[in-house]
């Protein structure tokens, strides 16, 4: 670099304009020595008779002609020749408020409407004239829709906004619950709660933790472990949570909460060993909670209960209390070693409320337990079939508890902590485990399917309103099973992971691994879906009229329990009239840049010149790299590493971090992100003030070396979120040699359609998966070692050994259970910008080396363009299909030889290969034509503003490419849209009158109010449902029960967990759905029961005796329509009478006046069983 350029160099690298940035607040004093002309000399004027330009277009064609380097008003070829500018900056607003990033929404607006009156009182800088490829608008290579209000899924209040994923760490949702008034959450770090009364109100902003600022008002508890599940206990008033450190903990709901006063615990103690991964509260009141190794536990209520009555000074002794009281289950079903359930992690815990069980689950095993009585009565697997046993011995543990496994990620929280007698077996379980995977690819490679069944891991259940049991598969299969465990059906709407569950009245909803949200009816028929989240859905509860949906990226949406319905186009409607009031549009420039390295190392110099001297006004900088390594054995090397998710190299660091030191990085930048494949490197950049906007980075590779297995040719691209915009950066090098059009051609498609973003850290999804990979791993490495030269490929082609059908199985699973909920559509057509870069490999055809260089001397890039393999490519829609590149101004790129500078260093070696612009920058933004102005319709709209070569670098033999983009974003203001969203469900009649037919509920009658029991006797109380159109759904709880004093009088009533009955008492169905007209019959029967407790009521007992007082229950029959948000109560007093005083019968009312209308907010799943129990 430090050789002088010729004159004759200078003469033709004057020619080369670029366009001026139009913010004027920054400095333009670093530009390309190559591309720093701002002044069109007419006596440059090229020739213009170029046969593609009929693709330019231009919004001002007459004022901007001259804009174009070598453009004259006056020639004759303007009907076929628009230089197409995209006028990024709207008129009426100032440079200044564009260099803040946002733009007054409003302003822009009227701007745009008024500034047809005169143009050239606010015409900014010109943006670059650019090419337009054809084929685009169609298919995959169609623009996303985009729009104020998604046409085709139901409105929703967005309590908590998409949080970045990098300001949620310590602070991630894993679970949700709801009471009467409030919304639970549990997150890494505690508790937090919102109010129902604040679920329209704006976000704190200023006050609010990063990725926060936009949500609801809420409240947070102290510090505490993280929370992975959470249960509501609406009798005492209490939320139980689980934690990672195996603690379970109390919450009173009605605490004084504010932003001073955290959210406090109450009664807590340790429950086990390993995390909390599940809990339930039975029908009688007890805490059932499962964790690792198929650990179930039961606290009694007695004993919680009595905790709960202590003073704080006691808080050890109630911890104490509660820890001795336990019943661990697996001990009770352990006998000479050889347990009835299985060893691995307890998935889930479900309580039928409708018989009084409970129904524990493990990934391909289910039991069911006796609520009242603790004991086992039935194990089975995912098919039904009964297991009489499940073995466990020292010597040959569950390889299959292994295998399913689930990796911790943001979906799956996996919790480890094994004893010190379990580590002692740590090798002999992994010889064991890795074993079982290597037979497992054995079996694969004869044709066996080892991953089958990894398909059919039950990852939810749920319990229906008419008593049936749904359970939900990480293959998309939902299973209905009877009460007693015996398997009904088996359908299949969506073909993702099912991760949760919820049910109300007649509905079913299912929330997927895709995002999708499903509805379904009680026999499981679909009746409609749409994508709640972009992406796993993975909690879904019920309360205050609304259906609210947790993302495992943090984000909560409230959706009206009565969607789809009529109403919901209405507020569509209006949320779309409102978007002014909360659209916001911000501006930022990316700079990026390419460069093929040719396996050599760059100056400080180098690096300033290409990259360090245009950033100034710059917000995001992108680089992507080719041939940063190759040769034999690195290809090797890099191919067997991906096989494993491992990645990167140190040359590839070494560019890294010198190209930050070109940045200023930690003072000015910020590194983001990084992905290499073999040579393939791509890095992004993000100004320091703009860092908050931008997140949720993810990276993806794609090799189209031989095989599609190589990197030595393929893409590695970056996605992340700008201003709640999807933007996507894909580095290329594709195939070599001039002959070879079509399959450059392949290698872009294939690229476009298989390119997956994950996140940055790379997991094999199980643990099979990890041991397998390994095996592969140094299976390849030895086969490496062996065919170490030159024909080294030939040891990476698929092999008998494992990897290739293993492999297609697994691709196989994977995709079922998180293909994109748009069938077909790859990752990059559903961003808002794609940004192309890199070493195309397309050449010059039809020309010859002399006339290539004599056209470069004479600075006719016109003509050059017409022999261009990628413009002749695009415009035939065969590649880059609807995606934009400035008109090139710049001399070809490639080939040069190393250390000359200037023209002259063009090959002139034996070879003399043809110049040729191989290092190429395109985009696709949302437009779908070329007026579209940035809305929330086309919500990111670009423009080039700098799109040229360094051609005094000199390191590789290729010059490094740049290309600055000047950005329009519009964006949702989230909080003001939320109060907008509030205002319209208060103030439209239409949705006011849809609300309020929410609350009807059908008529019922109950042919008494009293019932009392003597001698185990039983009593049929009888429900009628009086609508002859409607179905109804009941559940019978207890309000509380009372010990009658000796003047008949009975005490204080008190509640059990979670409204349940006393252990006297038996109450079969408790709940069910009724049909109209019809009658449902329930058994209420008195059953001997015998305390084991020292004390009731605080009452010394022996251990074998009877607490023989008489006793009184108030049962409650809370009935809701099928989508009901209230809900009407009958009032039923018990009596059990131990003494054997003579009573008389209650007189039958069969009529009573049902107690008075109790508003429900609180509508879970826990309060939606059911049974199918009709009388005539």
């Amino acid at each position: 670099m430090s050789e002088k350029l010729g004159d004759d160099d200078r003469t033709v690298l004057a020619g080369i304009s670029e366009s001026p940035p139009h913010r004027k607040i920054h400095s333009y004093s670093h530009q390309l020595r190559t591309s720093t002309g701002t002044h069109h000399k007419r006596q440059h004027q090229l020739r213009k008779h170029s046969l593609d330009e009929n693709r330019m277009y231009n919004r001002h064609t007459a004022s901007q002609s001259n804009a174009y380097y070598g453009g004259s008003p006056n020639s004759s070829d303007d009907e076929e020749f628009y230089p197409y500018c995209t006028t990024t900056v709207p008129y009426g607003v100032s440079a200044a408020s564009m260099g803040e990033h946002h733009v007054d929404y409003l302003q822009y607006s009227q701007g745009m409407a008024a500034g047809d009156a005169d143009e050239s009182q606010n015409l900014p800088q010109q943006a670059l004239p650019e090419f337009v490829g054809s084929g685009g608008g169609v298919g995959i290579f169609k623009v996303p829709n985009r729009g104020a209000v998604h046409p085709s899924r139901p409105p929703y209040v967005e309590l908590r906004p998409h949080p970045l994923r990098e300001t949620q760490v310590g602070k991630f949702l894993r679970t949700i619950a709801s009471t009467e008034t409030q919304l639970w959450a549990g997150q890494e770090s505690g508790i937090r709660v919102w109010n129902y009364s604040d679920a329209y109100k704006p976000g704190i902003r200023v006050r609010a933790q990063r990725g926060d600022e936009d949500a609801a008002p809420f409240y947070v508890s102290t510090s505490t472990a993280p929370t992975i599940c959470l249960i509501v206990d609406q009798g005492n008033k209490m939320v139980w949570s689980g934690h990672k450190d195996g603690k379970i903990r109390s919450w009173k709901m009605e605490q004084n909460l504010s932003d001073e006063n955290a959210l406090k615990e109450g009664l807590s103690w340790q429950a086990h060993r390993g995390p909390v991964l599940s809990m339930e509260i039975s029908s009688y009141g007890d805490i059932w909670s499962g964790s690792e190794n198929g650990c179930i536990k039961i606290w009694p209520w007695e004993a919680v209960e009595k905790s709960l009555s202590l003073s704080l000074e006691e808080k050890h002794m109630a911890a104490l209390l509660v820890e001795r009281s336990a019943i661990d289950l697996k001990s009770q079903v352990t006998v000479n070693g050889v347990c009835n359930i299985p060893s691995s992690d307890v998935k889930c815990l479900l309580s039928d409320k409708v018989r009084a069980k409970v129904w524990a689950v493990w990934s391909t095993i289910f039991s069911i337990w006796d609520a009242r009585k603790r004991e086992l009565l039935k194990v089975f697997n995912i098919e039904g079939q009964v297991e009489t046993r499940i073995a466990q011995t020292e010597n040959r543990p569950e390889v299959s508890s292994a295998l399913e496994q689930p990796v911790e990620d943001e979906m799956n929280v996996k919790f480890v902590a094994k004893s010190k007698k379990e580590k002692s077996g740590f090798l002999q379980r992994s010889r064991n485990a890795i074993m079982g995977a290597a037979d497992a690819v054995r079996r694969v490679a004869k044709g066996g399917g080892g991953v089958s069944e990894d398909g059919k891991r039950t990852e939810a259940i749920v319990l229906a309103a008419n008593g049936m049991i749904w359970t939900g598969s990480s293959n998309g299969l939902l299973v209905q099973w009877d009460g007693n465990g015996n398997r009904i059906q088996e359908v299949t709407h969506h073909p993702c992971g099912i991760l949760c569950f919820c049910s109300h009245g007649s509905r079913i909803w299912v929330g997927y691994v895709s995002g999708m949200f499903q509805l379904l009816d009680l026999d499981g028929k679909l009746v409609a879906g749409w994508v709640a989240h972009n992406g796993p859905v993975v909690r879904i509860v019920t309360g205050n009229g609304s259906l609210f949906s947790l993302a495992t990226h943090g984000g909560i949406r409230g959706w009206n329990i009565s969607s789809p319905t009529n109403i919901d186009s209405t507020v569509r409607s209006e949320l779309a009239d409102r978007e002014i009031s909360y659209t916001r549009l911000e501006n930022i420039r990316i700079l990026v840049g390419t460069w093929n390295v040719g396996q050599g190392r760059a100056s400080h110099d180098a690096l300033k010149s290409w990259i360090g001297s245009t950033v100034s006004d710059v917000d995001i900088v992108v680089v992507g790299l080719q041939e940063v390594e190759m040769g034999a054995g690195f290809l090797a090397m890099s191919a067997a590493r991906e096989s494993v998710g491992l990645e990167g190299s140190s040359v590839g660091q070494w560019w890294q971090d010198h190209i930050g030191k070109a940045l200023d990085e930690g003072s000015t930048f910020e590194r983001v992100g990084s992905r290499q494949l073999a040579g393939l490197v791509i890095a992004i950049w993000v100004r320091n003030s703009l860092r908050t906007y931008v997140g949720d980075l993810d990276v993806a590779a794609v090799a189209c070396g031989l095989g599609r297995a190589i990197g030595n040719k393929g893409g590695v691209g970056l996605r992340l979120r700008v201003f709640d915009r999807i933007m996507c950066f894909v580095n290329c090098h594709l195939a070599a040699h001039l002959e070879a059009v079509n399959r450059r051609n392949a290698d872009f498609d294939h690229i476009y359609r298989t390119m997956t973003f994950t996140r940055t850290s790379n997991t094999v999804n199980n643990a099979a998966g990890k041991l397998l990979t390994t095996i592969i791993f140094k299976a390849r490495m030895y086969v490496i070692y062996l065919n170490y030269n030159d024909r080294f490929l030939s040891c990476l082609l698929p092999s008998p050994l494992s990897y290739d059908p293993y492999q297609q199985s697994v691709l196989s699973v994977s995709k079922a259970t998180t293909v994109n909920p748009n069938e077909g559509k790859p990752d990059l057509a559903e961003a808002d910008m794609v940004i192309f870069f890199g070493d195309f490999n397309y050449r010059l055809f039809g020309i010859s080396y002399d006339e290539a260089r004599d056209f470069v001397s004479q600075r006719s890039f016109d003509w050059l363009r017409e022999k261009d393999q990628l413009r002749a490519e695009m415009k035939a829609g065969k590649v880059f299909q609807g995606m934009r590149e400035a008109l090139i101004r710049f001399p070809p790129t490639y080939k040069f030889e190393r250390g000359k500078p200037g023209l002259g260093g063009y090959d002139s070696g034996e070879k003399k290969r043809i110049p040729a612009w191989c290092d190429r920058i395109l985009y696709r933004d949302n437009r779908a034509s070329p007026k579209d102005l940035c809305s929330l319709e086309c919500p990111v709209v670009a423009s080039i503003l700098q799109y040229g070569a360094c051609m005094d670098v000199t390191e590789s033999d290729h010059k490094p490419v740049r290309c600055k983009f000047n950005l329009d974003i519009s964006h949702v203001d989230r909080s003001v849209r939320r109060l907008e969203y509030g205002k319209i469900l208060q103030s439209n009649d239409a949705v006011r009158s849809n609300l309020e037919s929410l609350r009807f509920v059908p008529e019922t009658t109950a042919n008494t109010n009293r019932i009392v029991l003597h001698n185990q006797e039983t009593v049929n109380l009888k429900i009628a449902n009086k609508s002859r159109e409607d179905p109804v759904f009941y559940r019978v709880i207890c309000a509380g029960q009372s010990t009658i004093k000796e003047d008949e009088m009975p005490s204080e009533y008190r509640a059990r967990g979670s409204l349940g009955f006393p252990r006297w008492l038996q109450v079969t169905p408790a709940a069910g759905m009724i049909n109209p007209d019809q009658v449902a019959e329930i058994s209420v029967h008195q059953e001997e029961y015998h305390t084991l407790e020292e004390f009731v009521e605080g009452i010394p007992q022996s251990w074998w005796s009877e607490d023989t007082r008489d006793k009184e229950v108030i049962l409650l029959v809370n009935v809701i329509g099928s989508t009901s948000t209230e809900m009407k109560t009958h009032r039923v007093n018990v009596r059990y009478r131990y003494s054997p005083n003579p009573t008389p019968a209650p007189t039958p009312n069969p009529n009573p006046p049902p107690v008075a209308e109790t508003k429900s907010h609180n509508t879970s799943r826990k309060k939606n069983g059911g049974s199918s129990h009709h009388r005539s």
